[in-house]
């Protein structure tokens, strides 16, 4: 296992459920599951741990499984992913098994999934492919480093944005681009494609082990469920109404580190907003980092400031 060694500030509140009776699967891929409703409707997808420390989407779809939550149209599948790191998961050392060899989340380019490199993760990953192939709508459901304000993220296109407005949760929604050290699954093939039908969103619950960030997993997932049409409403019964309003941002930059050292000037946690053009969020080396337009939101600031990696991202707001 690669060394991460980030210490956590965080208590752990969240108790990651026991997904090993979920281990064989009904698709041939361990710890896929597929329901089919035998009528016309969209393939929908619902994922979690694409990163071993991420409890609440285990939790999520653990609670989809276990209270027999199928489709009444098109077909349903619940993935597992990570599995390696997710069993690896130790609440004393919380941050140290974000993956095992390297990053789930930034190996699904063609090119790589398809070349000659090898890790815990890639391995899974190509096992996991076929599970994405013609799916509609996919939710992939995450949490952050730092207490901050949910977000739901949606690549680079207006189709993600327009059903994020139908799930209604969180109340921020970022469009970006992704990471300069490797593409997301939400962005792997038609997901990407802004002439493709296929849309994909990924959600920020909130900070990684914080109670509240597993409840609005199941909630998400569940609003999702009934935004795409594969269940009726009533799965919603347990959740309160959703009436904030939405604001949605764009990523303009992200700021990736290109020194040995990156060191920002503040401790920022993510949803702040830095209300003037060239204010200091940090120095790469030696280079100062600024802001480089007003009133700009910080996106998940990160605690991994290694070299190739995002540092933070800046999102301006929507017309």
């Amino acid at each position: 296992m690669d060394e991460i060694n980030i210490p956590n500030e965080y208590p752990v509140e969240l108790t990651p459920p026991d997904i090993s009776p979920y281990r064989n699967g009904n698709t041939g891929i361990p710890y896929i599951w597929r329901f089919h409703s035998n009528k016309p409707g969209p393939t929908v997808m619902i994922s979690a741990i694409v990163h071993g420390n991420e409890p609440c989407g285990a939790i999520a779809l653990d609670w989809l499984l276990s209270s027999d939550i199928r489709p009444t149209k098109g077909s349903l599948t619940l993935a597992f992913m990570n599995i390696a790191a997710y069993e690896a998961f130790d609440p004393a050392d919380a941050n140290a098994t974000r993956w095992i060899d390297e990053d789930f989340n930034r190996v699904w380019d063609v090119a790589v999934l398809e070349g000659d490199r090898d890790s815990v993760e890639l391995r899974r990953a190509r096992e996991v492919r076929p599970a994405l192939s013609g799916i509609d709508y996919l939710l992939d459901i995450h949490s952050m480093q730092h207490l901050a304000p949910p977000l739901m993220m949606t690549g680079r296109h207006s189709k993600a944005k327009t059903l994020a407005a139908s799930v209604g949760v969180p109340d921020k929604v970022v469009g970006d681009a992704g990471h300069a050290a490797g593409r997301r699954m939400r962005d792997y093939g038609p997901f990407d494609d802004p002439d493709a039908k296929e849309t994909a969103l990924l959600i920020e619950c909130g900070q990684h082990w914080a109670a509240d960030c597993g409840t609005l997993a199941r909630e998400s997932a569940a609003r999702f469920l009934v935004a795409t049409g594969v269940v009726p409403e009533d799965i919603l019964a347990e959740f309160p109404a959703s009436t904030a309003p939405q604001s949605a941002f764009t990523v303009i930059e992200a700021v990736t580190i290109m020194a040995d050292e990156f060191v920002f000037a503040e401790p920022f946690s993510g949803g702040e907003i830095i209300e003037k053009k060239g204010t200091l969020l940090g120095h790469d080396g030696n280079k100062p980092v600024v802001t480089p337009e007003d009133d700009l939101m910080l996106v998940m600031p990160s605690k991994r400031l290694w070299q190739g990696q995002t540092a933070v991202r800046l999102a301006r707001r929507d017309p």
